[in-house]
């Protein structure tokens, strides 16, 4: 769907600003004030090609931005980025987990299915979904938070009752919730993903407080991994395309 590829293409179009990247050596500023990291640039007439991965070309690798040269206010020479830490055993830091004895875990099957059958009703893509669900709560369908946040997409009680969700604990009421709500999101802030995901990270009224991604660490991190898992899905989707078509 047309509507559905806009809203990929600004997500991915946001993520080499808001995601550190490994290796980093530079630093750009642009005019229009926005800042990002690069492993190198590369001139292409009037335009510079910004590189985010150490080696990547234009052939090998989707993973750059061209800008027009003239748009670049200021370049700084940055040092490697130091090692990241272990992962925790969570894979958010601000959940904790409670599971029920006898909740059968869902197959990946079925979660693919009710993923692809809510973002098919709101025009979302059903990676992006997917990229929420493994942030919030790791796929964990009895997953409550520290705040109160319920369910496979974290859904506070409040939030869920006003998206009609009766039950937070059943997987496909919570993904229909939790995707409708992103949706109201992206419509607010007219398609701009990482406002969309910040806003449902730390609320809209903070977005509409700092007019953007609000400073707040974990809300930086959570819109960056979000980000970083949606571009691996992808990737990873279009490696399966170029076996198949070889095959």
């Amino acid at each position: 769907m047309q509507f559905k590829s806009f809203r990929w293409r600004m997500l991915v179009m946001f993520a080499v600003g808001v995601c550190p990247m490994a290796q980093a050596a530079e630093h750009v500023t642009l005019r229009n004030g926005f800042e990002l990291d690069c492993a190198r640039r590369e001139a292409h007439g009037d335009r510079v090609r910004l590189y985010f991965a150490p080696g990547a070309t234009s052939e090998t690798n989707a993973n750059y931005l061209d800008v027009a040269a003239d748009a670049v206010m200021r370049v700084e020479v940055v040092p490697d980025p130091p090692a990241a830490p272990a992962p925790a055993a969570s894979t958010t830091s601000v959940m904790d987990r409670q599971s029920v004895a006898g909740s059968a875990p869902l197959t990946r099957e079925e979660m693919q299915t009710m993923l692809t059958h809510a973002g098919d009703e709101h025009n979302i893509d059903a990676d992006l979904l997917a990229s929420v669900v493994k942030a919030e709560s790791g796929g964990h369908a009895r997953a409550v938070s520290r705040v109160g946040a319920q369910g496979l997409m974290q859904l506070m009680p409040a939030t869920a009752g006003e998206l009609g969700v009766h039950d937070s604990f059943q997987p496909e009421e919570n993904i229909a919730g939790g995707t409708a709500y992103l949706d109201i999101l992206l419509t607010r802030y007219h398609d701009n993903v990482a406002l969309a995901l910040a806003a449902y990270n730390a609320g809209p009224a903070a977005v509409d407080r700092y007019h953007g991604v609000p400073p707040y660490r974990e809300t930086r991190a959570y819109v960056a991994r979000v980000i970083r898992e949606f571009n691996r899905r992808k990737q990873i989707a279009g490696m399966g395309e170029q076996v198949a078509r070889v095959k």
